[in-house]
């Protein structure tokens, strides 16, 4: 009779190695005291033969015979690609009402200097003392 082999489900954390993927697998354990649920990450180092995964990639990962010293892992199936997850969505126009002024008209508007020296916080021309001259003795 044939053992079967392991398989685990995981998220791609680095894909920086040829033909190698490191796959973080969480479980949940019950802490054997406290009896609270406890979240574990186990880090496996798979093989990737097509060199196709890419990070935040979801796998299925098969145990294997040893392939290399800490390879004991092969990626069997890409369950989720990252980028299909995360798919940019199209978005909603913005209407402009009616009353509000183009940018054209704005500079044609005929506007007095004092009301825009006033409004964009230019100091006057009177210039007091600065605070740091106002405190020594």
């Amino acid at each position: 009779m044939r053992e079967r082999k392991k398989e685990l489900v995981g998220r791609v954390v680095s894909d920086r190695m040829e033909k190698t993927v490191v796959v973080a697998v969480q479980s949940l354990r019950r802490h054997r005291l406290y009896q609270r649920t406890m979240r574990r990450t186990k880090q496996f180092m798979a093989h990737d033969e097509p060199n196709e995964c890419k990070i935040g990639d979801l796998v299925r990962i098969q145990e294997s015979t040893p392939i290399s010293r800490h390879k004991h892992w092969r990626v069997m199936q890409v369950l989720e690609r990252a980028a299909e997850r995360g798919r940019a969505v199209a978005l909603p126009s913005a209407a402009v009402p009616a009353d509000v002024p183009s940018l054209a008209e704005i500079a044609a508007a005929d506007v007095p200097e004092e009301v825009i020296t006033a409004h964009s916080g230019a100091a006057p021309d009177e210039t007091g003392p600065t605070p740091q001259e106002e405190q020594r003795p």
